[in-house]
């Protein structure tokens, strides 16, 4: 072993030891493994009952990419539901065009929701939870228009739209 390679090594163990405790190892169950949500289901259920992309963002903490979901630009009159156990989420008079990428709303239906910190991507954010199954949303944000300043920012495949 040459002296470079050993400090190129000895640099990578400090840095990934300095800064682990920004660091999602993914070994750490979430949200959705805790008990106690009205409808739990084991892993393999819920990958027959969501899509693989579904399956990803609720149950895994994905993100969609920016942009992808039709629901972004769904206007209509309406309700947002959980896409893995159907609970009603946010209703379309609280959704706004954030430029995010993503579907945003400024409030959602009381007790539609809960939430955890997460300490992932070297920050740390709120993240949304279906408070019925447990099922990550996405984050909210401090940054949304009044009433409430709030931006939940959701990713589409988690949710599905009804029109009224």
């Amino acid at each position: 072993m040459d002296k470079r390679y050993f400090l190129q090594a000895s640099a990578v163990i400090v840095g990934t030891a300095l800064l682990s405790r920004y660091i999602n190892w993914g070994s750490k169950e979430m949200t959705t493994s805790k008990s106690g949500f009205e409808v739990t289901k084991p892993e393999q259920e819920w990958r027959t009952i969501l899509t693989p992309e579904q399956f990803n963002v609720l149950r895994k903490h994905g993100t969609e990419r920016p942009h992808t979901s039709p629901l972004d630009k769904e206007y209509d009159q309406g309700t947002y539901y959980c896409a893995a156990c159907q609970q009603p989420l946010f209703t379309s008079d609280t959704k706004f065009n954030s430029g995010t990428g993503w579907p945003s709303f400024f409030n959602p239906i009381e007790g539609a929701i809960a939430i955890t910190e997460d300490k992932s991507l070297f920050m740390t954010r709120t993240e949304v939870h279906c408070s019925r199954c447990g099922g990550h949303l996405g984050h909210v944000f401090d940054d949304g228009p009044a009433p409430t300043g709030k931006r939940y920012c959701m990713n589409g495949v988690s949710l599905k739209f009804t029109p009224a």
